[in-house]
């Protein structure tokens, strides 16, 4: 039996001086769960059901279409967006909610595009989250003039943004390691030559501090089902700064991004603010699930935030070098170089994983031989580090995870 009577310890010295202890009581967690997974999708808020309820059984079933003045549903994406944007260090009028990320990389793109027009070139990354690199494919698809080149590493970056470059789109945190990369250097290096940067922010908005405006980014997205809790499909976001919201065009030009979308013009007119990027109707009950989630960050620290979001990830890399031996570490060793969470790997990852969720420690697993583990510093604590590395160690001395059940995949992994 492995003695892990001092993790235990420190865990609970760490919880007893974390100043955001308290916020895991405005989440609901499942007696028993360890819940490692706040990379994919984020624990539901308690507020979020009286929010759905009193949408759903108020706003719609007694008030009906009237609630699209009544309750200012119209003005969701917008209200929402200002009160998500200092998280981002954006402004108010720079973000709006709506739509998924996917069509916001695609909307982002072709923003970009329109102010780089003389230009052709868009630089990707090899490791960016797929989606991503899909959506650029299907831009290239539209607009047979243009070429994509991807970038190995963060110094092929450097040499690959030139004055060719039109537009330049990025991971903040890599969906596989949890490597930071360094905003501020590339967003400078690519607008000394010209370019447009778009930042895909799904794996730090909520967990770390991100600037914006400090670094002058000029575009991004981001998803709010992971650490922002926003629930599972919740609409993304996307953020422009102020200085490129009159000159931009995106390709989805639907009524609610129209000037006067109830004047039911013929053609279409962009509304002179960030609203210009939405399309067509939005999912209110979503909309109110996803404020419960916002609401939770109004009175926090995002400086705590990531503090704590530091503490967690090094006390499980500490504790994974320690008592896991046979796995090996794919996040950055430097706690500030790595997002909130910590990637493994190891050859049979898919079993433990699987092994880990019937002890209920969820985390995930990626192609090819890769665990995640996502630290919520909402909801997290160090005694949950704790307790999971000693299950996991318990699991890889069994040899359970070599047992049948756990060699089965789900559709979804």
């Amino acid at each position: 039996m492995i003695d892990f009577s001092n993790a235990h310890a420190l865990a609970k010295t760490l919880d007893q001086a974390d100043p955001l202890g308290h916020v895991a009581d405005q989440f609901i967690l499942p007696d028993g769960v360890i819940y490692l997974d706040g990379n994919s999708l984020g624990c539901m808020p308690k507020a979020a059901m009286a929010a759905i309820t009193q949408t759903a059984q108020t706003e719609w079933a007694q008030d009906l279409i009237v609630s699209w003045n009544k309750a200012d549903w119209f003005e969701l994406p917008t209200t929402y967006g200002d009160i998500l944007a200092p998280l981002i260090g954006a402004d108010t009028g720079e973000v709006v909610i709506c739509d998924t990320t996917s069509l916001n990389v695609y909307k982002a793109i072709f923003a970009g595009l329109s102010l780089r027009p003389d230009r052709s070139v868009i630089v990707a990354e090899t490791s960016s989250f797929p989606t991503d690199l899909y959506m650029v494919e299907g831009v290239l698809a539209a607009r047979g003039n243009l070429s994509m080149q991807l970038a190995e590493s963060e110094s092929d970056l450097l040499t690959q943004i030139t004055t060719d470059t039109a537009v330049v789109l990025l991971n903040h945190v890599d969906y596989r390691t949890g490597k930071i990369c360094d905003v501020a250097k590339i967003t400078r290096h690519a607008h000394e030559v010209g370019a447009i940067v778009i930042w895909d922010l799904c794996h730090s908005a909520g967990n770390m501090p991100v600037d914006l405006n400090t670094h002058n980014v000029d575009f991004a997205i981001g998803c709010t089902y992971k650490y922002l809790n926003g629930g599972p499909g919740s609409p993304a976001f996307i953020f422009a700064a102020k200085r490129h919201i009159s000159a931009l065009e995106q390709p989805l030009t639907g009524w609610w991004g129209h000037a006067k979308p109830f004047a039911f013009d013929q053609e279409f007119d962009a509304a002179p603010s960030i609203r210009r990027f939405l399309c067509g109707t939005q999912p209110i009950l979503s909309f109110r699930a996803l404020k419960a989630g916002l609401d939770v960050f109004t009175p926090l620290s995002i400086d705590d935030i990531r503090a704590k979001s530091m503490s967690l990830t090094s006390m499980f890399v500490e504790l994974l070098s320690e008592y896991c031996p046979t796995i090996s570490l794919l996040s950055p060793d430097d706690a500030h170089q790595r997002g909130s969470q910590v990637s493994v790997t190891f050859a049979n990852a898919y079993p433990v994983i699987q092994a880990l969720i019937e002890r209920s420690v969820i985390g995930d697993f990626r192609m090819p031989n890769i665990m995640r583990f996502g630290f919520s510093p909402l909801y997290t604590s160090h005694q949950d580090v704790a307790k999971a590395v000693e299950i996991l160690a318990d699991i890889l001395e069994s040899d359970i995870w070599r047992e049948t059940r756990f060699q089965t995949r789900g559709t979804v992994t």
